[in-house]
């Protein structure tokens, strides 16, 4: 489905509904608006339950506030919008809303420090910061359109004492823009929790654009019946990590290989909620069909796949507490808890650019005795024989990065010793 084709109306319902479903706005918190291209403004209704917001229900303004359409009034904080639009016709879209995590660096007066990510960075950029004023009074609307109308490149303002505003040039990529905000700042506040934050220094940034080339093209093959089968499994695993919060709707890769000389990978920047069978594309001797545009990571999958020959899955993905162990200093220690271990064994964390500029040697500290990897500010690598192998894995770093970081308050971890871990191995057959 292009989202883009979809009325203002049916545009609102749909994200509000994914904004409340991944629990990021409450029953009453939040609005979105868009600017159609008669530059009116449709937007969510005022006093209408979040979770059940009907097309139906919007209402339709002109940049002067009279209400043009609509069964209810529009949002009480419709004047802040009509204020951006006015101070920047660039933008079409807006939500506004409460997350828990940006909530908590708006109240302590704070933004969150989108260098601690590459791809937080070029989706978000500077966040801006606007002064407290009266929900709903024209002095908030002019203290955050005055925030926007400061730069052109400013798409994100925390609010003082009141969430967010993200805006953007449709309602799609504003949304990606407001989650990987959120994403950020609750992977932030977990590094914090560990002690300490390290974000990516002007040649760090430098770096990440920098990237590889882009491969070679190559003519589109039939499909057989293993890239069949592989398409859904990775369509129903890419499904179930963006619904567990393991990836971001356009961050997080996932591949499977479909022989020696050949595997199947997730797109660039392709919504992960609604990754289709006909959106993987496959890399075949290093080479795609032309026309596609194959995770950035798949340089990486390649070098993992020619490395380990019994590996047949790998996964780049964004689990919060497991990834704000990638931007600290702290390490991941998987002696905790016997699962942990045989799923895991130790973790190492791989220099951030080494991932940039030496996929073979990221590729060569993987394998069957270190089948996980840390990926400084840029999550976790994991791979298995099986795509359900990979994820387990996945699961498993998840569990054990909350539990160690959940920890903190209670005291220091007694993590299992030698002679513990050699019963384990002998015992479970992995010695």
């Amino acid at each position: 489905m292009n989202f883009d084709l979809l009325h203002p109306r049916d545009q609102i319902e749909l994200t509000m509904a994914r904004i409340y479903g991944r629990d990021m706005t409450t029953t009453s918190g939040g609005n979105i608006s868009v600017r159609d291209e008669d530059g009116h403004v449709w937007i969510s209704p005022a006093r209408v339950d979040k979770g059940n917001l009907k097309r139906g229900d919007m209402a339709k303004v002109a940049l002067s506030g009279e209400q043009l359409e609509g069964p209810y009034p529009p949002s009480s904080e419709c004047p802040f919008h009509l204020s951006i639009y006015r101070a920047r016709p660039d933008i079409k879209a807006i939500i506004h809303a409460h997350p828990s995590a940006l909530v908590s660096f708006s109240i302590c007066g704070q933004v969150p420090d989108t260098r601690v990510f590459p791809e937080a960075w070029n989706v978000c950029g500077q966040v801006a910061f606007a002064p407290y004023a009266l929900p709903g009074s024209q002095q908030l609307g002019e203290n955050i359109a005055a925030q926007f109308a400061a730069s052109v490149e400013t798409l994100c303002v925390v609010l003082e004492n009141h969430g967010v505003v993200v805006g953007g040039a449709n309602l799609s990529d504003v949304f990606k823009r407001f989650e990987t905000l959120e994403f950020t700042a609750k992977t932030i506040l977990q590094a914090k929790n560990l002690g300490g934050l390290r974000v990516l220094d002007d040649a760090g940034m430098a770096l990440a654009k920098d990237r590889l080339p882009a491969l070679p093209t190559c003519e589109l093959q039939p499909p057989c019946s293993r890239e069949r089968e592989l398409r859904k499994e990775i369509c129903d695993f890419m499904h179930r990590a963006y619904e567990h919060n393991l990836v971001t709707s356009t961050w997080g890769s996932l591949s499977a290989r479909i022989d020696q000389d050949a595997f199947l990978i997730t797109p660039y920047r392709v919504d992960r909620q609604s990754l289709d069978l006909e959106d993987l594309i496959v890399v075949r001797g290093g080479k795609c069909p032309s026309g596609v545009q194959p995770s950035r990571a798949a340089h990486l999958h390649g070098a993992i796949y020619a490395a380990h020959p019994e590996m047949h899955a790998v996964i780049n993905a964004l689990p919060v507490s497991a990834t704000a162990f990638s931007v600290s200093d702290a390490v991941l220690d998987t002696r905790t808890i016997p699962e942990s271990f045989l799923f895991l064994k130790d973790v190492p964390k791989l220099a951030y650019e080494t991932l940039h500029r030496q996929p073979e040697a990221v590729a060569q500290a993987m394998g069957p005795d270190n089948p996980v990897a840390l990926l400084e500010h840029n999550g976790a690598l994991v791979a298995g024989k099986t795509v359900l192998d990979a994820f387990d894995r996945l699961e498993v770093l998840e569990a054990t990065a909350e539990a160690i970081i959940q920890s903190k308050p209670l005291g220091t971890i007694t993590p299992m010793d030698d002679a513990v871990i050699d019963e384990l191995l002998k015992a479970f057959g992995r010695v």
